[in-house]
Parts: structure tokens; sequence; C-alpha cells
């Protein structure tokens, strides 16, 4: 009887962090668009600036809410010249989540480019929401 009790306990310890976890499904809400503002590296948050120097080297998605606004902050890394760009393709808000979607634009053939490398990265102001935010 008592190797029954252990034998119990120890599955239900086993099987209690399964319990906790839940698979949730996002869906897109049609034509729901919040307000936002593509930010100018002068206008960046001093915890922003430091979130995008520490991070710049590789591809980065964040998020930093400071007051009643929501920074979204997409980077692309390191790349070996400068001319790139970054187009938003979606900023939507989902059933429960908000999702971006960008694209990096890549440096126009006929330029002429200097062989020093460069760090593309966004950075989306929004008035705060709770939702988690999905990057593509």
């Amino acid at each position: 009887m008592k190797k029954l009790i252990l034998t119990l306990c120890f599955i239900c310890l086993l099987t209690l962090p399964l319990a906790s976890c839940s698979i949730e499904k996002v869906k897109a809400q049609d034509g729901v668009k919040p307000e936002y503002t593509v930010m100018k590296e002068e206008d960046f948050p001093d915890k922003v600036k430091e979130l995008i120097e520490e991070n710049k080297e590789s591809e980065f998605q964040l998020t930093y809410q400071d007051g009643s606004y929501l920074y979204l902050l997409k980077g692309y890394g390191k790349q070996e010249t400068g001319g790139y760009s970054i187009q938003i393709e979606d900023l939507s808000l989902w059933d429960n989540a908000i999702h971006l979607q960008t694209t990096l634009i890549g440096p126009e053939e006929d330029k002429d480019l200097k062989d020093e490398p460069s760090y593309p990265y966004l950075v989306v102001k929004m008035k705060y929401r709770e939702e988690p935010v999905i990057f593509e």
C-alpha cells in the first residue's frame, strides 16, 4: 500500500507542471489598426537607446513599456554595408495579441555604398496595451 501511495504521489508531481501550461490560439482581427509612430533616433527614450546598443549585433525583437507607451523594437543585426531600410508590412491588433510584420529592404544596386557595416532597426511607439506582441 505504501508503494502505491508513493507511486501516485510521484506521478502527481511529474504531471503537476503540465497542468499550468496551455496553448492559446491567436486569431487576426480584420481591419483593427492601432495608431502608432515610427520614431526618429533623436526621440528615443534613453532605455530604448540602451536596449538597441546592447542587442544591435544580431537580429532582435523587443518590447519596452514606459509610462503609458509601448515601444516595439525590431532589429536585423549587422549588415555588411549601409543603404538598408525596414518596411512595416502589418501592424494590427489580433484577438489576443499585437502583430508586427516587417521586411528588411536591401540597398539599391546602383548606389555607391560605404564598406562600413550598418545595423538596421526600427522603433514603433504606440499606446500601451497588455497583449503580447508577435513579431514576424
